[in-house]
């Protein structure tokens, strides 16, 4: 249909009687009327109608049974478990390949690297680590090794590290020795903690030796000692002084009285220095060493425990028993570490001399008791006109006094000591048993010279 010529349309031509008739009874319909049985029905009716569009229809539109947030974690969570399952699967796969696999596993010695040895053999360290050659690197139990390479004397700690594929570098650091010691018919090295290590083969030392230190004894044993030792080398070396490069022995037996050896040229001196004040006592001994010497016939031993006396040669105590004798193999061991000769002399007292006694002794006594007593009274009477010499050390006022005896008096007391000598026994005197006819005839012998007395 053509249009009609005109600037203007008409409102009847766009809009028909018939749609605004149909438009006026939508319009008037009651509200209940327009109520849809099904609320999920959306009117999507418009309020006029473009006779240029289409016919618009109703849309149904259905909800979600689940919000969209907890829609997007449910589908985050599924695949944060997807990657899971993946990462698992590569876990179980690398850890399969890793515990079969012939690149983890050490193959020789020459993947054992080892570093901090001196006196510490690679043949002691492969006692240990040696297990571990043909296992998986993944598998060796680094702790339980490091323990086990501790146990080693000259080992003080150690460290074992893998590295991937198949190495293993172990780090030692090995102890620190400061004297010999003499153990039994051993001689070994000792640290400041009192373990024991064997001698060095190819080491010199310019240490003494420590007596004292027991076969099988703790630890806790021995580390008193070594303070005490530790205590006098610092006070003997302080100022610069270095005297403790002179001592041959420290008889660490007793630490109330620390007795030291001096490997003195002329010949060595046992010298008392008790528990404290080590370094004003030595110089005592240096100071006099040469005018006692002099004084004496021969200058064995030193007491300086007290402050104002000084005894020279004292006895030795019956209960000190020697060190047992080194093998010839352990000497010259000894000798070639730097031990000082002096101090591997065994030296024997004269308590330590064993004599027989005979089965029973007949003593002039028991053969004619008034003879006996008789020549007892004379001897008794000589001895009394006659006064023992004493050796004394000429001093200066105030100086301590130098005597010559037996120790055992309070400190500050005066002393007087006597040089007694034990006379032997000579063949056919007292202690030997005379035969019964000599025995008879000296009976009657004296019973001859008595009778006019009588």
């Amino acid at each position: 249909m053509a249009r009609k010529s005109g600037s203007t349309i008409l409102q009847e031509e766009l809009y028909p009687p018939s749609a605004e008739a149909a438009r006026e009874g939508l319009r008037g319909l009651n509200e209940r009327d327009l109520e849809i049985d099904d609320a999920r029905l959306v009117d999507l009716d418009v309020d006029e109608e473009s006779p240029f569009l289409r016919g618009q229809k109703r849309v149904s539109a259905r909800r979600s049974s689940l919000p969209k947030k907890t829609a997007n974690g449910l589908l985050w969570a599924a695949a944060a478990a997807a990657l899971c399952c993946v990462a698992a699967l590569a876990a179980a796969w690398l850890y399969h390949y890793g515990e079969h696999s012939w690149r983890f596993r050490v193959e020789s010695s020459d993947n054992i690297e080892v570093t901090g040895m001196q006196n510490v053999t690679k043949a002691q360290i492969m006692e240990v680590m040696g297990a571990d050659i043909g296992r998986n690197i993944f598998f060796i139990p680094l702790a339980q090794q490091k323990a086990q390479l501790e146990q080693i004397p000259w080992v003080e700690s150690a460290s074992v590290m893998r590295f991937v594929p198949n190495r293993l570098e172990v780090e030692i650091h090995e102890r620190t020795p400061v004297a010999f010691a003499r153990v039994g018919p051993r001689m070994s090295l000792i640290d400041a903690g009192g373990t024991l290590m064997e001698l060095a083969p190819k080491r010199r030392y310019s240490f003494p030796v420590i007596l004292g230190m027991n076969p099988g004894e703790p630890l806790s044993t021995r580390a008193p000692r070594m303070k005490a030792y530790a205590e006098m080398v610092r006070d003997l070396d302080s100022g610069g002084a270095r005297y403790s490069q002179d001592l041959s022995e420290v008889d660490l037996t007793d630490l109330e009285d620390v007795k030291v050896r001096v490997n003195d040229p002329a010949g060595d001196v046992l010298v008392h220095l008790g528990s404290s004040d080590y370094l004003r006592r030595y110089k005592i001994y240096v100071t006099h060493a040469q005018g006692w010497r002099h004084q004496f016939q021969k200058l064995e031993s030193v007491d300086l425990r007290y402050d104002n006396q000084i005894i020279v040669n004292p006895e030795m105590q019956r209960s000190a028993k020697p060190a047992p004798a080194l093998s010839p193999a352990v000497a010259k061991a000894a000798v070639a570490a730097g031990v000082k000769p002096a101090a591997l002399v065994t030296r024997l007292t004269p308590h330590d001399r064993a004599v027989p006694k005979p089965a029973f002794e007949l003593t002039e006594k028991k053969l004619d008791p008034k003879a006996a007593a008789g020549r007892s009274k004379k001897a008794a009477a000589r001895t009394k006109g006659k006064k023992t010499p004493v050796k004394t050390w000429k001093a200066t006022a105030g100086a301590p006094k130098v005597v010559a005896g037996k120790p055992g008096t309070k400190p500050g007391a005066a002393i007087t000591a006597k040089n007694t000598t034990l006379a032997k026994p000579s063949a056919g005197s007292e202690g030997q048993k005379p035969s019964p006819a000599v025995a008879k005839s000296q009976a009657s012998q004296n019973q001859a010279s008595q009778g006019p007395t009588q």
